[in-house]
């Protein structure tokens, strides 16, 4: 991220790095929180949440009901699609089946099929903007602090980060309803920084720019060539400490080496022998460069990245590419577990993926598919909390009297849960005991998944 990008980024989101301001926390009291300190450091959690922003299709992790689709769908799946071979475990294989398979089989990948909002369904609430607020939230309410916020002041008040923690959260897709305000003060350094997967360093102060610090006077006569960057570094820093008021500004600048430091050893960072990341793939390269700072630094607990490198999920139409994406995805995501665990930390790192919603099954007249309901959760990784399940969740297929409106719901006897169950589950493998009251009510994710 260019140094103007990384300003404006950091002027919008507070960070206290450049900004002498203050971001806002939960609406929540949580005086009522209950945080175990033996639990978060057990786990050392540090998570990688991927949001796909439009709303996937659950069909790439799930077609056990593909022949009655067919039967049923307004288009033809099978003269549309290039191929829809299942796996053995019902995976969409040409849409990253394959590599969930394999996943699957090492004991890295655990999918929900049954994430559904019976809520959402009752209220008719297939809207982006509303179902992103409240997945981000973890919340059915649309404003208040997102659950990154959340989590921040939970974790500041019982004093296991404080402002000596390094990059506790990190965003690599902007801003976003994970990062909300709410309606009160949060300490500045807890607000994201944002990178990009090149890792421009918006801390670097570039030799070709160090003209800029001096008057022309004084680039009459000073040696400007033998002038080192080190040395302008110096000054301007000793510059800052005596010009600024106590306060997040010179505070920053106190920060500003150590930064600089760590953001170019993280560039220099090699992958482990044996580990390669799909060619022309952008998102992969930002999972890499996520895992890398992970692996470097225990400091940082949320990585949050978006839709770069792989497209808008928001499939009404022309729904050919979403197979691509999906191929795409996938393969990024086998390259970081390889990754995760030639670093060892297989047991700490988790990677959380879903969307707004889901889609219905009915392939449209424009060949997309409509908003719907019922999506996949996909987690990986985070073994030192998580049992391996595996695939959970079985789906049926629904067909109103509605025209055209066809979709998978979970069957009666299925094990199903709210998208905010989501948010609870992070919250809990953070050391919250009753991370329900942070959600509606909604309690972390079960069916044997935690240890």
């Amino acid at each position: 991220m260019k140094r103007r990008n990384f300003i404006k980024l950091s002027l919008a989101t507070g960070t206290a790095l450049l900004a002498p301001s203050f971001s806002n926390a939960t609406d929540v009291d949580i005086s009522a929180v209950r945080f175990n300190a033996n639990t978060y450091h057990k786990n050392a959690a540090q998570t990688i949440m991927i949001f796909l922003y439009g709303g996937p299709s659950e069909l790439s992790g799930n077609i056990t009901n593909i022949e009655e689709i067919k039967k049923a769908s307004q288009s033809n799946y099978d003269s549309y699609f290039r191929g829809i071979t299942p796996t053995a475990n019902h995976f969409w294989q040409e849409a990253g089946g394959t590599f969930m398979e394999t996943l699957l089989a090492s004991g890295d990948l655990n999918v929900f099929r049954t994430c559904y909002s019976a809520h959402r369904e009752e209220t008719n609430n297939k809207s982006h903007g509303e179902c992103v607020a409240q997945n981000q939230r973890g919340t059915f309410r649309e404003e208040g602090s997102g659950i990154f916020t959340t989590l921040a002041q939970i974790l500041e008040k019982n004093a296991v980060i404080n402002e000596n923690t390094v990059l506790p959260f990190i965003t690599m897709e902007g801003e976003s309803a994970f990062y909300a305000k709410g309606d009160k003060p949060l300490s500045g350094y807890l607000s994201p920084v944002g990178v990009n997967q090149n890792l421009d360093n918006p801390y670097e102060r570039s030799r070709d720019n160090r003209w800029f610090y001096y008057t022309e006077q004084e680039r009459q006569i000073a040696d400007y060539e033998q002038n080192t960057t080190a040395t302008v570094n110096i000054s301007m820093d000793t510059l800052a400490q005596s010009q600024n008021e106590e306060g997040q500004i010179k505070e920053a600048f106190k920060k500003r080496s150590a930064l600089e430091s760590f953001i170019n050893q993280i560039k220099e960072k090699t992958l482990p022998e044996g580990i390669t990341y799909p060619n022309n793939n952008a998102f992969g390269e930002k999972l890499q460069t996520a895992i890398n700072i992970l692996s470097s630094n225990p400091d940082t607990k949320i990585i949050s990245l978006g839709n770069d490198g792989l497209g808008g999920w928001d499939d009404h139409n022309d729904a050919r590419e979403y197979v691509t994406r999906m191929e795409t995805l996938f393969s990024a995501l086998a390259a970081a577990m390889a990754h995760i665990k030639a670093e060892s930390k297989e047991n700490n790192i988790s990677i959380m993926v879903f969307g707004d919603f889901g889609r219905n099954v009915n392939l449209n007249s424009a060949l997309g598919w409509d908003h719907g309901n019922n999506q996949n959760f996909f987690l990986l990784g985070g073994k030192g909390f998580f049992n391996s399940v595996g695939v959970v969740g079985e789906t049926e297929l629904y067909n109103p009297d509605r025209l055209n409106r066809l979709y998978l719901k979970p069957k009666n006897s299925s094990y199903a849960f709210e998208p905010l169950s989501i948010a609870a589950t992070l919250y809990k493998i953070y050391g919250i005991e009753n991370p329900e009251l942070l959600t509606g009510g909604n309690s972390a994710i079960a069916a044997g998944l935690f240890k």
